[in-house]
């Protein structure tokens, strides 16, 4: 594979940045870099990124803007679903790396490379998520991936690109930060115990605000289009709704949840808009759904979610279950008020024309307007008529147990 192109996927983070330089000295590759932006990169940082690139030896460097599509192919499903993992987790991580490696794959196409690489390790998820779908879509491409075939530690990846002068800020690099539209990740020592938790230095936001303040969320058909009464694109919303509720620590928590390997892992995230936004969606949704609406979509969104979590974006099963989640989308417009706490919020009300709470149908526990007294005595006679059946029969044998 001499002079051959490779395309890397890159973050400019220790990982890959040891790959960068592995790849051309050790492999002897020409290197084409490629990040891919699903949301979490300023220009500058993008800037410094393409600098820290070249310093490193790659051919070429490009930066792939992928938040647009990354929000209309997964994010704008996840909130649709209400999805959290185990209850807790909105895929900060797992639904962009399916994102990053379909764009990774189209370029790698595009400049005709024969060989694709990764910073994943082999003990986590990526490495499934970055090949399986590098084979789905680039079968014939070789897929490269220096970490995880020389089972390297951070240590040894620090002292190797100390020894090829590149200068790693060791105390930094003690935790894994990845930062996107829907949330950061971090990673460290205290994620790889059972019992301890990230101390406030590795979180990516500070706590500044201790004062309450109260926001309104809008939204059409399912996506949030209005913060603060300020029409915007989706995209633009998760990002301001982040900027004010992740400074009072919103969002933070520690995932747990079974990998696609077989192990359990642990992982802290920040995701203040993503828990605000998904938490806002179910409430009004629970306003404008019927029961059964609410019983499936929890059923498939849960499925969605876990199986976007194990990369598996490409399987046809989901676009079927996305043309379910926007059927169930035509009623759920309305306004959602919540107050901001420090490491907290709550839902204070919705408004909402499609609000089956209706007034003039009746108020639970108080009164009703389309029903009888009777007509509820009849309806639950009827209604437990097959049960007190089952019951009359097997009483005897039920005595006899």
């Amino acid at each position: 594979m001499k002079n051959k192109k490779v395309v890397l996927a890159f973050s400019g983070g220790l990982d890959t940045s040891f790959c960068a330089i592995y790849l051309k000295e050790k492999l002897g590759f020409e290197v084409h870099s490629a990040l891919v932006n699903t949301g979490g990169f300023s220009i500058e940082e993008l800037n410094k990124i393409e600098e820290k690139a070249y310093s490193l030896g790659v051919a070429s460097h490009t930066a792939i803007d992928k938040t647009e599509d990354y929000y209309s192919d997964s994010v704008k499903y996840l909130i649709f679903g209400n999805v959290l993992k185990n209850g807790t987790y909105p895929l900060s991580v797992s639904a962009e790396r399916v994102c990053q490696a379909t764009a990774i794959a189209v370029y790698a196409r595009k400049i005709g490379a024969q060989a694709v690489a990764h910073g994943s390790t082999g003990a986590g998820n990526d490495q499934v998520r970055f090949d399986m779908i590098f084979n789905i879509l680039i079968p014939d491409v070789k897929i490269i991936t220096p970490i995880r075939d020389l089972k390297l530690s951070r240590e040894e990846e620090i002292e190797f690109l100390q020894k090829h002068g590149v200068e790693i800020n060791a105390e930094k690099a003690k935790y894994s930060i990845n930062k996107g539209l829907w949330g950061t990740s971090v990673g460290g020592k205290e994620t790889l115990t059972s019992s301890e938790y990230l101390p406030e230095e590795a979180w990516s936001v500070p706590v500044t605000k201790h004062l309450s303040e109260k926001l309104e969320l809008q939204f059409v058909k399912g996506e949030p289009i209005a913060l603060n009464g300020i029409f915007m694109k989706p995209v633009e919303v998760i990002q301001q709704l982040q900027d004010l509720a992740q400074p009072f620590g919103i969002g933070r928590d520690i995932h747990v949840g079974d990998t696609i390997i077989g192990i359990k892992g642990r992982v802290g995230f920040e995701a203040a808009a993503p828990i605000i936004l998904v938490k806002a969606h179910h409430t009004l949704e629970k306003h404008t759904l019927t029961k059964w609406q609410l019983s499936w979509k929890e059923q498939l969104g849960a499925f969605y979610g876990n199986y976007l979590h194990e990369g598996q974006f490409h399987d046809p099963v989901m676009r079927d279950i996305e043309a379910f989640l926007t059927s169930t989308q035509h009623t759920v417009s309305g306004k959602v008020w919540i107050e901001l706490h420090p490491y907290r919020f709550v839902i204070l009300g919705v408004e909402s024309e499609h609000d089956l709470m209706s007034g003039q149908f009746g108020s639970y526990g108080e009164m009703n307007n389309v029903w009888s007294g009777e007509d509820v005595k009849g309806f639950s006679k009827i209604f437990g008529n097959q049960i007190m059946i089952w019951h009359k029969i097997n009483q005897k044998t039920q005595s006899d147990d």
